[in-house]
């Protein structure tokens, strides 16, 4: 419990009365100076401290607490909305939700499989069954799980470097991705891991997605020109592929797929700019399916590749083989966790947010997971939320995962009926969707805000861009996360560190850099470090505070006029975190203050870093009578042992040792009555005491009013 203790002396001549007090070197002047004491820890309060144990044993509390239903809940997410869902009023919409991204999943799962370098009823199959698993493991309720663009572009990126796309092998690799990207967000989902992802920057994912989209849509190019091109995540050999075969371009491809693009942007357009329009949205890829179906059934144009023969019925239950690879697919494994957890919890706590529900992340990665890994068993390869069925999907209503369930339904009914007419679907059709839907990827706006607003952030966005571009997806992402994470370092390594002056009329104390009318006092420097403090930035702190003592800035300075710096005020209040290196660096950094008569005082530590200099001796080594609740507290002692300095006969040798010896320091302090200077006339730099009428014994001294 911490109490405040009001210290007044009863006239402003009775310095020896202030004497015999607790606090003596605090109590001079004519008006009250109020000292809060610092709580410091003992026994008792250090056991009760916040620690790791504390956090277990909360956690264990609550498991233990927990009853068979919300046990039930923590397996079974579905449960949370199975319990309130309100027939009468939510079917409706979540019909209307799961039929419209059914519709729009169809054509989309086969378009995202053709970019896998996989056959179209892979898509399929991967809009099946992990439908339906998320739907029950999964935790947001608008999230729309299948095939995504990224995912497709970063299987097809590695698998076509082991083996060729038209073999078998390739198809059991990208099923096996799929398994393992399960198995792994499974274990990130039950060990709580998905904090580790919080290191890979918003700049890095919006430049890595920019330049992944033109990859994809070059990547598509082939099916609108009519001739093959090398595959490849880099930007330069695929448009080097596109130049060289030019000669062998196709105009009725290139017509045809270009309409369909046109088709569909527009209906994009239309469906987000105008509310009673939005059905357009979802609509498009269904449309440009059916016209281009059409087109090819009745005209049967010899120029324009088909999707060719698709089986007909479900997936059958087999196990995932190749397994003598997975040693080589780790890498890729890690790379599409990443990217599928950023992109679907990113999506599932914003949609959580908006339709005022919580949403665990954690929970999130395991749904994931387990419909990546049942997936896996029936033939599909890796999948996570889509971004615009997603949003698509919320824009509809929905309101549970009903919608999910209808639209896998919907994937049923094509799978079991519709094959045999997606045979005369054109390879151009299917790319023209893949490019309408990674054009909203290329985060230009990003790069313009981030310009604006932060150039660190701008350079890490085109860093990781231009290196995804050029030197391949892998290497632009391990580059992105390696800068990102540099930068992250260099700003705990070089922290913010503020030099504080008090605020004119307050006992307020602020940057001086960004309140330029903030003073300070002679032979006293206050000084902010604004991040915890541990081995890596300890150097660079204790270089910043040499700085301080020998360059400061005087022209606002007030008080007793001496040569050099006294004191050392250190605010504590934005540090929460303290190491054992730091505790050194500050002990050696005492010692070498000592030897140049200088004294450290300590304002406002958290308790958990008071406990750390507790435990380190470095309260008892600085003196506990010089830790401070406020920087002011600290200001009205520190400046009080200036004054007896600067009154002493040989005030610039006056050794800080002597401030420990209280009886010599009253001594002192009796000798400068014929001075007449008050706490406030010191702290104001006036060389009077107040004006008697000035004086207010309820408040704490404040500068008197300009005479």
């Amino acid at each position: 419990m911490r109490m405040e203790i009001t210290y007044a002396s009863p006239s402003f001549y009775d310095l020896p009365a202030a004497a015999a007090s607790t606090m003596p070197s605090s109590m001079t002047g004519a008006r009250p100076v109020r000292i809060i004491p610092l709580q410091h820890p003992t026994a008792t309060s250090s056991s009760s401290s916040p620690s790791a144990n504390v956090a277990f044993a909360r956690w264990t509390e609550k498991l233990r607490r927990m009853t068979w239903l919300e046990w039930l809940e923590f397996f079974l997410p579905c449960l949370r909305w199975i319990r309130i869902y309100k027939w009468r009023e939510y079917f409706q919409v979540d019909l209307m939700a799961g039929i419209t991204v059914g519709v729009m999943l169809v054509p989309q799962s086969m378009s995202y499989a053709k970019l896998a370098g996989l056959e179209p009823i892979y898509g399929l199959y991967s809009g099946f069954v992990p439908i339906f698993v998320y739907a029950i493991f999964g935790s947001s309720r608008q999230l729309a799980v299948g095939p995504v663009a990224l995912v497709s572009l970063l299987v097809s990126n590695v698998l076509s470097g082991i083996t060729d796309s038209s073999g078998e092998l390739y198809t059991e690799l990208a099923i096996l991705l799929s398994l393992m990207v399960g198995i792994m967000e499974c274990i990130m989902g039950l060990l709580r891991l998905g904090w580790l992802i919080r290191f890979i920057s918003h700049s890095v994912i919006s430049g890595f997605t920019t330049a992944s989209a033109i990859v994809i849509g070059l990547s598509q190019a082939k099916y609108f020109v009519g001739y093959d091109i090398d595959r490849s995540s880099k930007i330069i050999p695929v448009v080097k592929s596109i130049i060289d075969g030019a000669d062998k371009f196709s105009w009725p491809p290139f017509v045809m797929g270009s309409i369909m693009l046109t088709i569909l942007l527009v209906m994009k357009h239309l469906g987000k700019s105008r509310k009673y329009l939005r059905f357009l949205r979802a609509a498009g890829p269904l449309t440009a399916v059916v016209l281009g179906t059409l087109f090819a059934k009745v005209f049967h144009p010899p120029s324009i590749s088909l999707v060719g023969d698709i089986p007909q019925g479900l997936p059958k239950f087999s196990v995932p083989k190749a397994f003598e690879y997975a040693k080589s697919l780790i890498p890729t494994a890690i790379l599409i966790t990443s990217v599928a957890i950023l992109e679907s919890v990113g999506i599932a706590k914003a949609l959580a947010a908006k339709n005022g529900y919580e949403l665990d992340s954690n929970q999130e990665l395991f749904g994931l997971g387990v419909s990546n890994v049942l997936g896996s068993f029936f033939s599909a390869y890796p999948t996570t939320g889509s971004f615009s069925r997603s949003a698509v999907n919320h824009e509809s209503g929905a309101k549970s995962g009903v919608s999910g369930l209808v639209s896998g339904i919907i994937m049923i009914c094509a799978l079991m009926f519709l094959t045999p007419v997606f045979e005369y679907i054109p390879q151009c059709t299917l790319a023209a969707i893949v490019i309408s839907a990674v054009i909203g990827l290329v985060d230009y706006e990003e790069a313009i805000f981030l310009w604006r607003v932060d150039k660190k952030d701008f350079l890490l966005w085109t860093i990781t861009s231009t290196t995804t571009l050029f030197l391949g997806i892998e290497i632009g992402v391990l580059v992105g996360v390696g800068v990102s994470l540099a930068f992250v370092i260099h700003e705990s390594a070089n922290p913010h560190i503020a030099v504080l002056g008090r605020l004119p009329g307050t006992t307020v104390y602020r940057n001086v850099k960004q309140y330029p009318e903030a003073y300070s006092y002679n032979g006293i420097v206050i000084v902010r470090v604004d991040a915890p403090i541990y081995f890596a930035n300890t150097s660079f702190i204790k270089d910043r505070l040499r700085e301080y003592e020998v360059h400061v800035d005087s022209s606002k300075n007030r008080g007793p006029e001496v040569e050099r710096i006294y004191f050392v005020i250190l605010e504590m209040a934005p540090v929460t975190y303290i190491d054992s290196s730091a505790v050194q660096a500050l002990k050696d950094l005492y010692q070498e203050y000592k030897l140049r008569d200088i004294q450290i005082a300590i304002s406002n530590p958290s308790p958990e870093v008071l406990l750390t200099f507790s435990k380190s001796g470095l309260v008892e080594l600085i003196g506990k009578e010089w830790y401070f609740v406020r920087v002011h507290d600290a200001v009205q002692v520190c400046l009080q042992h200036v004054q007896s300095l600067k009154a002493g006969p040989d005030s610039s040798l006056t050794p800080l040792s002597s401030f420990e010896d209280k009886p010599s320091l009253f001594a002192r302090l009796s000798k400068d009555r014929a001075e007449k200077f008050s706490v406030t006339d010191l702290e104001s730099g006036n060389g009077r005491p107040p004006h008697p009428k000035d004086r207010d014994s309820q408040l704490e001294p404040l500068l008197p009013k300009e005479r």
